[in-house]
Formats: structure tokens, C-alpha cells, sequence
């Protein structure tokens, strides 16, 4: 089953059962539910439309059709496997043990049951990303963490995203800081698991209008993002990361700059419970780097 295809299904099952409102229908709020781009929503939400499940007023506001709701519960459909995150996941934890590892198409398709063909794409995006080189006639080579890279990474960062955010500051928008505080969101219950947004940094990037700064994210960032969403896959640490967001976008809408960096500071240093368990970094402080 496509990504589409599960969303179409698992919001059918909830329209029936009456869990979903037409107020939760926007494309923005169905992405963040199921965690995608637009692209597979307004595939599902487009068949849904075509199916009389939903209605389309002038305004593009969704509806949802009251025959459409049975008052009978419909059990959800499974949800299907992102191969391409399991991978990832799986690469990423290698890569913490500081090999280089050599890998094969053939031998990793075998693996996870897929096709080679899927791993060969998946191979490829996880190369735009760093991760892995390929290495032509012999496979692909998964590159090893080294601690001291994330330190001089992290250190480069925190350099960067301070002068990002002060730049930044003239140009911020309260509703977009809103829409950012309201999809970090902490567990209500012990069993829930936090709702986490991580578009802050690249939010701070954008409005710094700087292009040297973005280049170093777009060249430099992208390994070290995929340690950090696998990081992130910890429970406390996810939490720890909704907290530091928070306080970050709190001090942003208050316009107090000076407490916007502290916690930006404290988040870029000390949010890797896993990566750096250990004691929070020492390096540039705010004073230092301005």
C-alpha cells in the first residue's frame, strides 16, 4: 500500500467513526498527522473528493459529506513501511560503531525482503544526504561517525544559527512562531509520545537571508540531521527537544533576543542525550561569537 493510498484509507476509517472533524481538514494539519510532505495528502484528498467522502467549497476549505458518516467504527489499515526510514535508521546506528562498512545492493535488498532497484534509491538519496559514498564496481561505503566531526560540526553551528537568528529577527512572523510552538507539543500521558517540529532552525535560516549560511547547512547538515532524527527515535530525548523548542519560539514571540540565544546555545549544545550522554559541551558562548 502507497503512502497516499494508507492515508485515504485510515482517514475513510475516521470519518466514518466520526474521529475526524472538517476542521482538521487542512493540508498543512494532514501533514503533520501523518508525518509527509503535501504531495501524498492532496493525492488522497483529491480520491476522497472524487469519492463523495469530502467536498471542496469555493474557498478550498474542506468538508466533510454528512452521508459520508456511518456512526460505525472501521479499523484503520496498516500503516506501510517506510523502507527508506528503516534503512536510514539502520545505517545511521552502524555508523555509530565507527566502521567503514562496504555495502552491497544485492546482499541489502536480500536483507530487507525489497528490491534491489528500491535499494538502489534509497542508496542514492542516503548518498545526497552523506551517509554513504558509492564507490564505482565495488558497492557503497558507509561513512563512520567520528565524535570529534560533530563537535567542530556543532561548534560551527552554533556560530552560524546565532548570527542566522539575529539577522532573522526583523523579518520573524508571530503566526509562523505560533504554528511552530503548537506542533511541539509534550506528552499528556506517561504511554503518549511528544509531537515534535523541527522547522525552527531551517525557519531562522530562511529569514537570515544569508546564502553562506544555508550552503553550510545544505552541504555540511544534512548527515548530522539523520543522527539527530535517529536520536530523536528516544523518547526522553525527543521530550527534551520539545522543551528546548519551546523556550527557544517563547523568547522569539516576547522579542527577547538575549533569551533566544541562550536557548539556542543550550539547545544546539546539550540536546544529544544519546549522541553525547555525557556532560554539556564547552566552546564559543554568546558573548564570544558576537
Amino acid at each position: 500500500m502507497s503512502i497516499a493510498s494508507f492515508i485515504k484509507q485510515d482517514l475513510i476509517a475516521g470519518i466514518r467513526s466520526g474521529e475526524i472533524e472538517s476542521d482538521r481538514l487542512t493540508l498543512n494539519a494532514l501533514s503533520k498527522r501523518y508525518r509527509v510532505s503535501a504531495t501524498p495528502v492532496r493525492m488522497a484528498v483529491r480520491q476522497l473528493i472524487e469519492e463523495k467522502y469530502l467536498s471542496k467549497a469555493e474557498n478550498g476549505r474542506l468538508a466533510i459529506h454528512s452521508d459520508s458518516v456511518a456512526g460505525s467504527t472501521e479499523v484503520s489499515p496498516e500503516e506501510p513501511t517506510d523502507w527508506g526510514q528503516v534503512v536510514a535508521n539502520d545505517l545511521v546506528q552502524l555508523s555509530l560503531e565507527g566502521e567503514s562498512v562496504l555495502l552491497r545492493e544485492e546482499t541489502t535488498a536480500e536483507k530487507y525482503g525489497i528490491s534491489r532497484s528500491s535499494i538502489r534509491q534509497i542508496f542514492h538519496r542516503l548518498a545526497g544526504r552523506g551517509i554513504l559514498e558509492h564507490l564505482p564496481r565495488r558497492g557503497w561505503k558507509l561513512r563512520p561517525f567520528r565524535q570529534s566531526d560533530l563537535d567542530a560540526f556543532i561548534d560551527m553551528r552554533v556560530t552560524l544559527e546565532l548570527k542566522a537568528m539575529e539577522l532573522a529577527l526583523p523579518r520573524l512572523v508571530d503566526e509562523d512562531l505560533h504554528a511552530m510552538l503548537d506542533c511541539n507539543r509534550l506528552p499528556e500521558h506517561r504511554e503518549d509520545r511528544p509531537v515534535s517540529d523541527n522547522s525552527l532552525h531551517a525557519y531562522l535560516i530562511e529569514k537570515s537571508r544569508n546564502s553562506y549560511i544555508a550552503d553550510f547547512f545544505d552541504r555540511h547538515g544534512q548527515y548530522y540531521d539523520a543522527l539527530f532524527e535517529w536520536e530523536n527515535l528516544d523518547r526522553d530525548a525527543q521530550i527534551q527537544e520539545v522543551r528546548h523548542h519551546r523556550e527557544i519560539l517563547e523568547a522569539l514571540l516576547r522579542r527577547d533576543r538575549p533569551a533566544a540565544q541562550r536557548a539556542l546555545v543550550d539547545h544546539i549544545r546539550n540536546n544529544h542525550p544519546v549522541l553525547m550522554p555525557s556532560s554539556p559541551q564547552s566552546g564559543p558562548s554568546i558573548n564570544e561569537t558576537h
